[in-house]
């Protein structure tokens, strides 16, 4: 389980979905047992003295009406698509529950920032702008193969890194069947690996929770 604070007040907590019957239980044990109320992210827990948990449902899952039906969807196993792009580096994969089934990771060097000034400068620029295309164009090539033939399959795409790179790839015309699939959800990935991949599931799959009182 891991805890940031939230804007505007309160906190984040995203908890695993098979620790979630023991959250709320730990939740009605501090603040009295809850009210729940179906929203359209998910499930507002109301406990009686005024503090809140508003639990969204993780990408791919069904709504639950309570909080018994919000538990067992959040653990059912479903497929899903990740896309995780940084710079020059890409990851994809498609996760059957907590397993990751198929992957593929590929970086492609994009020259950094240069202190030259002038017409190096600009050239330099130049150069860099056409490694980060290349970059993209690869990682859109790399989708097309291992995540469009699944996007029947797929109950979500869920997308990590940076949120520029991943609109880039995604901005190819081939992949609008994955673009209608695309979670909310962006995850805050280091530069994609095999093991971030990996890491990427748990994350994917968690049910985040905006604790507030």
């Amino acid at each position: 389980m891991s805890s940031r604070p939230a804007a505007g007040g309160g906190r984040w907590v995203e908890v695993a979905p098979a620790r979630v019957d023991r959250w709320v239980d730990g939740f009605a044990d501090r603040h009295g047992p809850p009210t729940a109320t179906a929203q359209e992210y998910g499930l507002l827990l109301t406990a009686p003295d005024g503090s809140t948990a508003a639990l969204h449902t993780p990408p791919g899952a069904p709504p639950g009406a309570d909080v018994p039906g919000f538990v067992a969807a959040a653990r059912a196993p479903r497929r899903i698509g990740l896309l995780l792009a940084r710079k020059g580096a890409v990851a994809v994969g498609v996760a059957e529950g907590e397993k990751l089934v198929v992957s593929k990771v590929d970086t492609r060097y994009v020259q950094g920032r240069t202190a030259a000034g002038g017409w190096s400068q600009q050239r330099f620029a130049r150069r860099r702008d056409n490694q980060a295309k290349a970059a993209l164009g690869d990682a859109a090539e790399l989708a097309v193969r291992l995540l469009l033939p699944e996007a029947a399959h797929l109950a979500a795409v869920v997308c990590g890194g940076d949120r520029r790179a991943v609109d880039g790839v995604l901005a190819d015309r081939r992949l609008a069947p994955l673009a209608e699939l695309r979670a909310d959800r962006l995850l805050d990935v280091p530069e994609p690996r095999l093991a971030v991949l990996v890491d990427a599931i748990a994350a994917a799959r968690a049910v985040r929770i905006l604790v507030r009182g």
